[in-house]
């Protein structure tokens, strides 16, 4: 098994961000200014980056948040197994003082293990780390070492309690910003190391 370093990035902030309401893989919004902002901040910092390819999930706000590596003609592909969890019935609505209680209810009955658990219409932890683990084995047939991959929040502490083989129940000690930056490298056992965690230094540059 080929070694592989791996910048794994969430999507710059769109409007729905900034109004603090959940999108998940149903709402398709684009970034907003600063999301856009951050984007150009996150390629500055990494252009010189030898990528050999690309990768962001179905939905527009990954793409255009990694817009200029693309536009440097690295090879890139869309994952839709990579989009974020869909919150179901939630998607796109305003949070209220008792869907905030909801929600947090919810993460508590993942906490515990109850990891099949499903917002109303939404999709389960399990289920989408089953759905992680197929777009990420897809992504690790495929040639070459220095990749770029830009996803989502909760997709994202699904996918690295995954990836680093850690109980579910535990994703959320991973924390995720706009454009923050997860740097890890996969040796050749399979194993993976985190360089960096959730890092924003591209924004004191």
């Amino acid at each position: 098994m080929p070694s592989k370093k791996i910048y794994l990035v969430r999507h710059g902030q769109t409007d729905y961000n900034l109004k603090g309401v959940v999108q998940g893989s149903g709402i398709d919004a684009p970034l907003n200014e600063t999301g856009l902002a951050q984007a150009q901040a996150f390629f500055e910092y990494c252009k010189d980056v030898p990528f050999d390819k690309v990768y962001y999930t179905g939905l527009q706000r990954t793409k255009q948040s990694i817009q200029g590596f693309l536009d440097l003609g690295i090879p890139s592909e869309s994952i839709p197994d990579l989009n974020e969890i869909s919150w179901g019935k939630y998607e796109g609505v305003p949070m209220t003082p008792s869907e905030h209680q909801y929600y947090h209810y919810m993460l508590h009955r993942w906490s515990i293990g109850d990891l099949n658990y499903a917002i109303d219409g939404g999709e389960s932890p399990i289920q989408v780390a089953e759905r992680l683990q197929r777009g990420m084995d897809y992504i690790f047939s495929q040639p070459g070492e220095t990749l770029l991959i830009c996803m989502h929040g909760r997709a994202i502490r699904i996918l690295m309690a995954v990836l680093l083989r850690l109980d579910l129940r535990y994703m959320d000690v991973f924390q995720h910003q706009n454009l923050g930056l997860y740097l890890l490298h996969r040796h050749e056992s399979g194993t993976f190391v985190v360089e960096k965690y959730n890092s924003g230094a591209h924004f004191k540059v």
